[in-house]
């Protein structure tokens, strides 16, 4: 039996701000200077990660090249992007290729196996304005994820003169994850897999999530991901400075594939398997992410109940449920676990676009101190 942690002083490991303007090469390039000591980690870790699903570091590689036809008709400039990264720190274009391509990588061998356990990974939520105290929106959500990636996670923030500037919390080399743009939207994340990864030659995870961050607002969000082919699951999970909040579930493909799901009784929650029927396909979570249905049922409880507006720590305290510990809301190691398959809450995140803020923990919400961004002026729309 695994006991739940005593009470400690509260930690507080706030991760790096690294800031990038100029052009898209200069940005792209002074990012992967910057950070470059935790991009290498980065790199080193997924190496691990994926050594442990038995994939060979060629045998990534070789999966995440296999999308560079569809990055290249579609993205071009994001492949750009990713040259500006391997040049600026110092790896090569494919490395830095085959960290954003991850999840591909990841999902495709739950997918051809059908069995690999991925426990913890992301629980989240949005509420519309009238349902918190505040009254504007706000996602939240845990970022549960290996635990030796944690030295490499950073707070990037770019600066664009060609187009809207963006803040995302994300592993270091990565071209986006949790996001705020200037335009006022707000985008969390959940990992799905499903029978049908890994057979998708489409747009990977990572560099739609970079794409997003591009949107003005949540329909033009939900048209890009309409618009563009995935190679992979995903959940995603808006909220919109105008008052707009949406999931959406998505399955490798085309449009059809995609399933938004609006709000009920102001509010939308998710974790890591699909709510909604796969078109050709099924859902792995049960064997992959088996803590999932829990979870949902626990930040469920806490986020939906239609009772008084929600202040900012019923929120907090709803991210740090330790129900069905250690792959818990607020998730921590399994000390049984090996070390490459480690997972906890690297990030407990508010976001709230509105006022352009993003509050985060840098760990398990229970362990850590929060800090608060605030981003009104450089997330100021032009």
């Amino acid at each position: 039996m695994i006991n739940e942690p005593a009470a400690s002083a509260a930690i507080s490991p706030h991760y790096p701000r690294i800031r990038v303007s100029g052009t898209s090469q200069e940005r792209s390039r002074r990012y992967g200077s910057a950070a470059a000591p935790m991009i290498r980690i980065i790199r080193a870790g997924y190496e691990r990660a994926f050594a442990a699903q038995g994939i060979s570091w060629a045998s990534a590689v070789a999966t995440a090249r296999s999308y560079l036809p569809a990055l290249t008709h579609h993205l071009p400039h994001l492949l750009e992007e990713i040259r500006g990264i391997a040049t600026g720190c110092g790896l090569t274009f494919d490395e830095i290729l085959t960290i954003n391509c991850r999840t591909e990588i990841l999902n495709g061998a739950t997918a051809a196996r059908g069995r690999t356990v991925h426990s913890g990974e992301c629980t989240s939520f949005a509420l519309e304005g009238d349902r918190t105290a505040v009254r504007t929106p706000v996602i939240g959500q845990n970022w549960d994820w290996l635990e030796c990636l944690q030295s490499g996670i950073i707070v990037l923030e770019v600066e664009r003169a060609d187009g809207q500037n963006y803040v995302t919390l994300v592993e270091a080399g990565l071209l986006a994850k949790i996001t705020l743009t200037a335009s006022g939207l707000a985008i969390g994340v959940n990992t799905l897999v499903c029978s049908l990864d890994g057979e998708a030659r489409g747009i990977p995870f990572h560099f739609l999530l970079r794409a997003l961050a591009d949107a003005d607002h949540v329909s033009g969000a939900l048209e890009i991901l309409a618009k563009l082919p995935r190679a992979s699951s995903g959940n995603y999970l808006f909220a919109s400075a105008d008052g707009s909040v949406l999931n959406v579930e998505t399955s490798p493909g085309d449009a059809r594939g995609l399933t938004p799901q609006p709000s009920h009784n102001g509010a939308v929650v998710h974790t890591n398997h699909f709510l909604a029927p796969i078109a050709g396909g099924h859902d792995l979570a049960p064997a992959a992410m088996p803590d999932s249905f829990v979870r949902l049922g626990r930040i469920t409880r806490s986020i939906q109940r239609p009772s008084a507006p929600l202040e900012q720590g019923d929120l907090k305290i709803a991210l740090a449920d330790h129900t069905g510990y250690p792959n818990s809301i607020c998730c921590h190691p399994d000390p049984t676990a090996p070390p490459e398959s480690r997972w906890k809450t690297l990030a407990t995140v508010l976001l709230q676009p509105i006022e352009r803020a993003l509050t985060y923990a840098g760990g398990p919400a229970c362990e850590q101190l929060w800090e608060s961004l605030d981003y009104s002026d450089f997330l100021k729309q032009k």
